[in-house]
């Protein structure tokens, strides 16, 4: 199966998969901006490929959203997580959520490996 997706043509820009959005409460408007702005920051680091984002609100958490988060951390795509409650989910063993201080809402993050792991 790794054959046929290697000879799968690349996008000619990234995608990006959202989970658990409507169940977030973020305003549309700023959803379209966020949305601009991380497709804009995958191009300018020449990704071209699939990436997913994550609408975590710990408030009301959704559990489904943990499996999510583990199921696409094994495709190797780019994860993110916006953060619309006052905490981020637990990163699945190995890994962190890196805060994308680049963005001035300071709720988005990106999954990351932990060094030595």
């Amino acid at each position: 199966m790794k054959i046929l997706n290697f000879l799968k043509p690349k996008p000619a820009q990234p995608t990006i998969e959202s989970y658990a959005q409507q169940a977030c409460g973020v305003p549309q408007e700023q959803i379209q901006s966020l949305m601009e702005w991380l497709f804009a920051s995958l191009l300018n680091a020449g990704y071209l490929g699939k990436s997913h984002i994550i609408w975590y609100d710990s408030d009301n958490p959704d559990p489904s959203l943990e499996q999510t988060v583990k199921k696409v951390v094994r495709s190797g795509e780019p994860v993110f997580l916006y953060r619309c409650g006052g905490r981020v989910q637990s990163p699945p063993t190995g890994y962190y959520w890196r805060m994308m201080d680049e963005h001035p809402s300071m709720r988005i993050y990106q999954l990351e490996l932990k060094d030595g792991e």
